[in-house]
């Protein structure tokens, strides 16, 4: 039984690691992409960078939520859970950032 709990650990942080990466390539990408889109005065530049960030965030979350697997006692449950909160409180206000900007046209008009 510990060999498989042995596993589990490790396979549940490779994935946390991965995420985690994923989450933080993906953001700077978008990030560098936002810039330039920003420089060529492209009308969706905000929209591109406000969905490349809620993509980001949501590997980030996935990560903190195989993150509850490995947890060891109630202190890290409750900051485990406080990024979760936070991270999901972030993901909102970014999905209804993209909302907004899609219900407005490239030309500023509704």
């Amino acid at each position: 039984m510990d060999f498989l709990h042995i596993i589990l650990l490790t396979v549940t942080e490779a994935a946390i690691v991965l995420f985690e990466f994923v989450g933080v390539s993906v953001l700077i990408v978008s990030g560098i992409y936002g810039i330039y889109s920003y420089i060529r005065r492209d009308p969706l530049a905000r929209l591109n960078l406000c969905k490349g960030m809620a993509m980001a965030l949501e590997f980030k979350l996935g990560g903190e939520i195989l993150r509850t697997v490995v947890v060891h006692d109630f202190s890290e449950l409750l900051i485990v859970g406080a990024t979760i909160v936070l991270r999901a409180a972030l993901a909102f206000l970014i999905h209804w950032g993209i909302k907004n900007e899609e219900s407005i046209d490239p030309h500023g008009e509704h």
